[in-house]
């Protein structure tokens, strides 16, 4: 039994509340005794307190569904689009929970209580190619399916859609890696999802194709050909897997709005070459001996190792640096790059917009450290990255085809995105 449900911001401020259980005639001391659960989803805290003692899992699921619910009725997962669409949120809450024990989390259920319309933060254009990501998430990826499209509210069941008939795939990587110093890959794993955003008015089956040669598990592995491999998948309850094992097909019965329909990871392995080497140089100078003001000079030369037409988005390069560090200067390769020095992180942050493949950028940092020792050189790195890498796939994980039965009445659009993340990039100095 949930007694509160709040959504908060990053900083902690109440964006939402609902108390479940406080009526006219019944009145109980809130705090004593109480259990929060939380889940982080958008940068928000949605929150669920409760006197009892349910099962945690329970609660994580259903915050979670609520994240989910409220990303597709409003487009978007931030806080001014929590603000924007505070009625639809309550209006939602009211015929999620009632008294306190959860009724429905379904879409498809939903959609035919739900009055209070969306607003868009943004108004929908699928010329508008500026920001582009997952389902909403703004980058700068460009020329690709349009994000926009993806990140307005599901349709309404009341016939007022205006909106063109489309479903969305994406396949999503997260890439966590460790580089030792003298570039050896130590570690390398990758976690991956296929997700799915509907906004069909009615499909009664989805048959999506992956690699014929995808194999789950090294006892799969077919001869020696370059099979696509993952060490284990979990599937979304309502796909059906009688085509999974001969041909790889996914069977699936989607409903309006967002849901991932496949997870798979692959551990201590990377099918190919890590997108980043980083070649660095760190070296104690002294600016005037007789006062002891020294710095440190850290060369970097990273090159991307992506195919000479990808591109890396956002690449962001963090190196901790000894504390005491009052200034930095910097010159960079390219006028487009940005450096400075974070004293309260102890730390200097090098960010690179767009990054071509095969291209090879460097940056020269001098950092002032009064009472620099020699000591002192240990405290720089390791070197930490975050990137975005569009159209992209380290597994190699495809989508073969993606087809709709009964076929759609009028023209209907079939976006497949590829995208990877890094979920922690790590190289040693």
């Amino acid at each position: 039994m949930i007694s509160q449900i709040f959504i908060l911001s990053s900083k902690g401020d109440h964006l939402i509340y609902k108390d479940c259980i406080l009526t006219a005639g019944f009145l109980c001391d809130l705090m004593s005794g109480l259990h929060f659960i939380h889940a982080r989803q958008g940068g928000l805290y949605w929150v669920a307190s409760t006197k009892t003692n349910p099962s945690p899992f329970t609660i994580i699921e259903f915050l979670n569904r609520l994240a989910a619910l409220t990303k597709d009725y409003c487009g978007s997962l931030s806080e001014k689009s929590v603000r924007m669409n505070f009625a639809l949120i309550y209006e939602l809450l009211d015929e999620m929970v009632d008294f306190g024990y959860i009724q429905t989390t379904s879409t498809d259920i939903l959609k035919n209580f739900i009055q209070t319309e969306a607003v868009s933060s943004k108004p929908f254009s699928l010329f508008d190619l500026s920001n582009v990501g997952l389902f909403g998430a703004e980058t700068q990826q460009s020329k690709v399916a349009p994000s926009v499209a993806a990140s307005r509210p599901i349709m309404s069941s009341r016939g007022e859609q205006g909106g063109k008939n489309e479903i969305f795939v994406d396949v999503i990587e997260r890439l966590s890696v460790v580089i030792g110093s003298k570039g050896v890959l130590m570690k390398a794993d990758i976690h991956g999802e296929i997700k799915i955003k509907c906004f069909l008015p009615s499909c009664s089956e989805m048959r999506i194709g992956l690699n014929e040669e995808l194999s789950i598990g090294k006892s799969q592995l077919k001869g020696y050909s370059s099979a696509v491999r993952v060490d284990e998948c979990r599937f979304h309850q309502a796909v059906k897997l009688d085509e999974f094992d001969t041909f790889r097909i996914l069977k699936v019965c989607p409903s309006q709005g967002e849901q991932t329909v496949m997870q798979y990871q692959l551990c201590d392995e990377l099918p190919c070459a890590p997108p980043f080497q980083l070649f660095p140089s760190v070296e104690k100078d002294y600016v005037n001996r007789s006062v002891n003001l020294s710095m440190v000079l850290i060369f970097l030369k990273l090159r991307c190792d992506l195919p000479p037409k990808s591109t890396a988005l956002n690449v962001s390069i963090t190196v901790p640096v000894p504390k005491g560090s009052t200034s930095m200067s910097q010159e960079l390769s390219s006028p487009d790059q940005t450096a400075e020095l974070q004293p309260k992180n102890k730390a200097l942050l090098w960010e690179i917009p767009r990054f071509p493949g095969g291209a090879q950028l460097s940056a020269l940092f001098k950092v002032d450290v009064p009472g620099l020792s020699s000591a002192s050189l240990l405290e720089v790195g390791p070197v930490s990255m975050s990137f975005e890498l569009p159209k992209q796939t380290c597994t190699g994980l495809q989508i073969r085809f993606l087809r709709l039965s009964p076929t759609q009445t009028g023209l209907s659009q079939r976006w497949v995105r590829y995208v990877t993340h890094s979920d922690s990039y790590t190289i040693r100095i």
